[in-house]
């Protein structure tokens, strides 16, 4: 940050994220984005103007969606992560969002097929399976990430015929692809834009080569906009649930035609 601050030019800050909604219907709205992302985008975008009141040149973020990186291990089609990420890109010019722009597979790899695409970039970037086992022996933070993502992994799989086991054996085996896959977008996002400040979805320990960034209020800090819904609360506040929980809670708002949120209900 500071060599930006030095040259006077923008401060340009890089967020991998934003890839795609969860599959489980009982966790979001539909696989396009809603409230929960607008919310999310307009916060970065006034993120970036709040540092332009203390650097003139001001800021941006490049949202670094990461869907396809591991769309296939999440059980996403690659269509519907198309339809996320250019509608996502839609938001940001019609909210006039300015300080934010995207970048994806497509932006370095053009039109080659997506198999094609995860292979490659796995096969340049992506850590083997055995470092990261050791780390998730070894490293708090790793096994804190290897954790999470196996209960997303084991939450998300919808129509899983197998036994309760055999599901969490299989997750805990694709946690590790997810993990080498996202550690590799963050190397490739890393050459492309090496002066980059980057920042995280996931809490960061204090140190950390990234800085994390928490989008919304939720219970649980690991809650993204894309594993959930958005209901607006009595109180004025905006908070991130379960689809279905947040039904109970409220009434589904619908905008342009598609479920956006939930509003709450006023207790008579």
């Amino acid at each position: 940050m500071a060599d930006f601050i030095a040259a006077g030019e923008p401060i340009v800050l890089t967020l991998p994220g934003f890839p795609c909604k969860s599959p489980n219907p009982a966790k979001v709205l539909g696989h396009l984005p809603d409230e929960g992302e607008r919310l999310s985008l307009t916060f970065l975008d006034g993120l970036c103007a709040e540092i332009g009141r203390l650097h003139a040149p001001g800021a941006r973020i490049l949202i670094c969606s990461d869907g396809h990186i591991f769309g296939d291990l999440i059980d996403v089609p690659d269509d519907h992560i198309d339809a996320y990420s250019d509608a996502l890109t839609a938001m940001i010019a019609r909210e006039g969002l300015t300080h934010l722009d995207t970048f994806d597979l497509r932006a370095v790899l053009g039109d080659l097929p997506y198999d094609e695409k995860r292979a490659r970039v796995h096969a340049r970037y992506a850590p083997s399976v055995e470092e990261l086992r050791e780390q998730v022996l070894t490293e708090e933070g790793t096994l804190r990430l290897y954790r999470g993502i196996t209960r997303f992994l084991t939450e998300d799989a919808v129509g899983f015929t197998g036994t309760r086991s055999a599901l969490q054996r299989e997750c805990r085996r694709r946690a590790y692809g997810v993990i080498q896959r996202s550690r590799a977008w963050g190397e490739l996002i890393a050459e492309h834009h090496p002066r980059a400040v980057r920042l995280s979805i996931h809490p960061q320990p204090a140190g950390a080569s990234k800085f994390g960034i928490r989008l919304l209020a939720a219970a649980d800090a690991w809650t993204t906009p894309w594993h959930s819904a958005v209901i607006h609360r009595t109180d004025g506040g905006w908070e991130l649930l379960r689809s279905e929980e947040a039904a109970r809670l409220g009434r589904l708002v619908l905008r342009d035609g598609r479920p956006s949120h939930y509003e709450s209900r006023q207790v008579s």
